[in-house]
């Protein structure tokens, strides 16, 4: 299949395609007499996986770990799992740094909507930060 169509059925862009081409998540590709790239249908399934792991937030680097254990022949499942908990701990910890952050912000907003600019000091820049 010719990788409009491959992209198409992986719901991704050939610029995607290429781009994964590139990074060596999918083996170099026949190219027929016209030049041509002609995809092999498990392509696909290797694209949605590569989508579908993006979108549980795993890097380029994992993914291709991933499918090296795969490509080896071994079921990658203590991997994957291995993985998903190391980001169930980073987000986790994104999360408590983000709902920090969120407190501070609010505290400040609160402080500045009810201050008046006319008993600012001038020597802080800004009081409220």
């Amino acid at each position: 299949m010719r990788i409009g169509e491959a992209a198409a059925a992986a719901e991704m862009t050939t610029k995607a395609l290429r781009f994964y081409e590139q990074q060596g998540l999918l083996a170099p590709v026949h190219r027929g007499p016209n030049g041509y790239r002609d995809y092999p249908p498990e392509t696909v399934a290797r694209l949605q996986f590569i989508r579908r792991s993006k979108l549980a937030g795993l890097t380029l680097t994992e993914i291709r770990k991933i499918l090296q254990v795969r490509d080896a022949g071994q079921a990658p499942c203590a991997h994957v799992a291995a993985q998903l908990d190391q980001q169930l701990t980073d987000l986790d910890q994104q999360i408590a740094e983000l709902t920090a952050l969120r407190a501070s912000v609010a505290e400040h907003y609160q402080a500045a909507s009810q201050g008046d600019p006319t008993q600012c000091d001038a020597t802080q820049i800004c009081s409220y930060i």
